[in-house]
């Protein structure tokens, strides 16, 4: 998935500014699609040039004008041809996975160290999806849009669910063992 694509999906919810997307996008696809709030305006700006994005200033009173952006009809089109294309499957780049390779030569004191500050970043996350889960969707009656989220929320519960799971095997298998 390109930035791009990431962008038009979040405009479907609103017109937005691009600090208001840039702030939406690390509260919801942000999980799962990583982008600095810098790729975000610059990705605007192309956006734009195609047409897919219209844009608008909006005064404000003792503010700054704000610039707001919408979908246009022909980034609705885009982004409904990027659907049919086939989604690339995701690629892991995670030195830690690199160093299960490795256990007889590093320091396992400081890798299970490692190992459980990647469990508590887990955890945390986990407990973010929860909360978003509990706040937005439990007990609502659900539009198709929002089933979409919720089912991409799940799986990312469960993702996060699984990593708690291994991370704490894989500390009671290497706690085990002898020190280098």
């Amino acid at each position: 998935m390109a930035l791009a694509e990431a962008i038009l999906v979040c405009l479907t919810e609103r017109p937005m500014s691009g600090y208001d997307l840039a702030k939406y996008f690390d509260a919801s696809i942000g999980f799962f699609w990583r982008s600095s709030h810098q790729q975000i305006y610059r990705e605007l700006g192309k956006l734009r040039e195609k047409g897919y994005v219209s844009s608008q200033e909006v005064e404000q009173d003792g503010k700054p004008n704000r610039i707001t952006h919408t979908v246009t009809p022909e980034g609705r089109a885009a982004l409904y041809e990027w659907s049919k294309r086939p989604s690339r499957h995701p690629s892991i780049k995670d030195e830690m996975f690199v160093k299960f390779y490795a256990l007889d030569s590093i320091d396992m004191e400081a890798f299970e160290d490692q190992l459980t500050n990647r469990m508590e970043y887990h955890k945390t996350r986990l407990s973010q999806y929860l909360r978003i889960k509990e706040r937005f969707y439990d007990g609502k009656t659900l539009n198709l849009n929002q089933q979409g989220k919720l089912i991409a929320l799940e799986m990312g519960i469960d993702g996060e669910r699984q990593n708690i799971r291994q991370i704490e095997d894989a500390i009671i298998k290497t706690g085990g063992l002898e020190r280098s």
